[in-house]
């Protein structure tokens, strides 16, 4: 992850793991949980951007390491991105999200937590976490797209192109990258017309009720159910199966 002070008040932080689709490792979600309290606590900083490297915003989790993971380790990994959710959803500054290519996962749940959700026209949305039975980032994605149509794209398995997601609610912002992007950035991120304390506590009375806990306690009980890993194993197989008979 790169760390970079673009405007005056405006950091982003670039995932720079192109060639991994930016998918989340250990590492990266530990920076990033490092990161966000640090950028929180900076007055001078009112806006926060998190933009990809390379072609995906972030494609999910990093499980190439997924044979020496047992179930213990996955679910640890789970509630740390859930952790890592909750800090970005209840951040005291303005967060924005540029997506573009596969936005996927745990990617798309860090895309939907974002307060401004730009997407390049090519940008896919998928979030397939209950397909090996992991419940992460639900009400939040409800939130913002309202409940029947979110339950109906996590159980559903949909893979949502931009277009659709501008229409539902999902994306803000429909940005193609390069210098369009940059200008969008540059008239989007000027300081707010209001102080720090008053725009946070605007931030807190306008989100829906919270549930941080019961969040929690539902990714806990679904990643502690036995039988975790061989669970994204099955759903490895199947998706590796389905785009070998493609």
């Amino acid at each position: 992850m790169r760390e970079d002070l673009i405007a005056p008040g405006v950091v982003a932080l670039d995932f720079d793991r192109a060639p991994r689709g930016n998918s989340l490792t250990v590492e990266l979600v530990e920076s990033l949980l490092s990161a966000l309290p640090r950028i929180a606590d900076d007055h001078d900083i009112h806006t926060l951007v998190l933009r990809p490297r390379g072609s995906h915003f972030c494609t999910g989790f990093d499980l190439s390491d997924l044979d020496r993971q047992s179930d213990g380790d996955l679910l640890h990994r789970f509630v740390r991105v859930e952790q890592l959710l909750n800090a970005l959803w209840h951040a005291p500054l303005r967060t924005v999200a540029c997506a573009r290519g596969r936005t996927w996962g745990a990617g798309a749940d860090l895309f939907a937590a974002c307060d401004v959700r730009a997407a390049d026209p090519g940008t896919s949305f998928s979030f397939p976490g209950a397909q090996f039975g992991l419940v992460l980032g639900s009400r939040r994605l409800a939130e913002r797209v309202g409940v029947d149509r979110a339950r109906a794209w996590i159980t559903q398995g949909v893979n949502l192109g931009a277009a659709d997601a501008v229409q539902a609610g999902l994306v803000t912002d429909l940005v193609a990258g390069g210098g369009e992007e940059d200008r969008w950035l540059a008239a989007l991120c000027a300081p707010p017309a209001v102080d720090r304390a008053t725009a946070a506590a605007i931030r807190a009375a306008t989100r829906g009720t919270d549930r941080d806990d019961g969040d929690l306690a539902a990714l806990v009980r679904s990643a502690a159910t036995p039988g975790l890993k061989s669970r994204i194993e099955g759903y490895r197989a199947r998706v590796l199966a389905a785009a070998q008979s493609r």
